[in-house]
């Protein structure tokens, strides 16, 4: 990166500041966009915004204490639903990169990250190289993909890779840690995914239903080896009718569904309803959409303890909360 000392350097910086609108979903954003910002003096750390806390999680680990990384979305915020803030354009004007999950998860900004892709900010959807083979697509999500990738290991350890690479093409100096982290954080993944295999192991095959508030779960289920169901869609935008209540109380009972489950970032409402007309106990509360609090540590069954503001956290907090409330 190129030193930013000099008084010609300065009057470029001036010179090259623009003010760019962004217009997202009927919310107009004034932005100050400065080029080059962040990367003009070699001592100043690259500033990188992510969206959910999935992405945050790995651009966290893989950027380790050599770059800053600002979040977007916190715990029990839906992506789904989220509409940038005023605070938002602030944000975006200070970074260099953005990741963010894909897939229109984040549908409501992406009018956003196709012009501050324009303007010269870095994006980089994390979903980007995954393969279509390995996508799930809907019936009621016409021409688009289930984007809840996360749930499937094998998936989501893809997305490493493109934050690391994006990492290392902004910063060569720190590719080396970028890309031991990155490895680091895949193995770390491979042992929870076995973990779980284990954990579920012990649940019968007929009980393995996963009733939940909306259809998030379905790449876990195909790794999982559950049957999924849930009262809304692939969004939480969609709303669930009358006859969907019916069929899922219908359902829950036919199957003798021992539990269903709310999520973090949806309205347990619907499912409290359901869980009542069925006469069927909550099985606990799943994080989906968002994870847990950051540094949040919570206890297994075998008394091992880790941070449900990881994904590998989640993941355990989700599997024991699953085969625990179906036993």
């Amino acid at each position: 990166m190129k030193s930013f000392n000099t008084k010609n350097s300065v009057l470029r910086f001036l010179a090259t500041s623009r003010l760019v609108v962004l217009r997202g979903l009927g919310s107009i954003f004034t932005v100050l966009f400065f080029a080059g910002c962040g990367a003009g003096n070699s001592d100043v750390k690259l500033v990188v915004v992510s969206t959910t806390t999935h992405v945050t999680d790995i651009v966290k680990f893989v950027a380790g204490d050599r770059l800053d990384v600002i979040a977007l979305m916190g715990p029990g915020v839906d992506p789904h639903l989220y509409k940038p803030s005023a605070g938002d354009a602030a944000t975006l004007a200070k970074a260099d990169l953005i990741f963010f999950s894909g897939l229109m998860l984040e549908g409501r900004m992406a009018d956003v990250f196709a012009k501050v892709s324009r303007r010269g900010t870095k994006t980089y959807a994390v979903t980007e190289n995954v393969s279509e083979e390995l996508l799930l697509e809907p019936e009621e999500f016409e021409g688009h993909w289930d984007p809840h990738v996360w749930f499937d290991p094998v998936i989501w350890s893809k997305c490493i890779d493109v934050v690391s690479n994006g990492l290392a093409e902004n910063d060569p100096e720190g590719k080396a840690g970028y890309t031991e982290r990155a490895e680091a954080l895949k193995k770390e993944y491979l042992a929870v995914t076995e973990w779980a295999k284990v954990r579920i192991s012990g649940l019968p095959e007929e009980s393995r239903y996963l009733v939940t508030s909306h259809d998030a779960f379905n790449y876990f289920g195909r790794a999982f080896g559950f049957e999924v169901l849930a009262v809304q869609g692939i969004s939480t935008a969609t709303e669930a009718g009358l006859a969907d209540r019916v069929a899922m109380v219908d359902f829950v009972k036919k199957h003798e569904v021992k539990a269903i489950f709310v999520e973090s970032s949806v309205n347990p409402a619907i499912i409290e309803g359901i869980a009542k007309e069925a006469g069927v106990k909550i099985g606990g509360e799943l994080f989906s959409d968002a994870m847990g609090q950051p540094d949040r540590l919570e206890k297994g069954p075998d008394g091992k303890q880790y941070d449900i503001g990881t994904w590998s956290g989640m993941m355990k907090h989700n599997v024991n909360t699953i085969v625990e409330g179906l036993r």
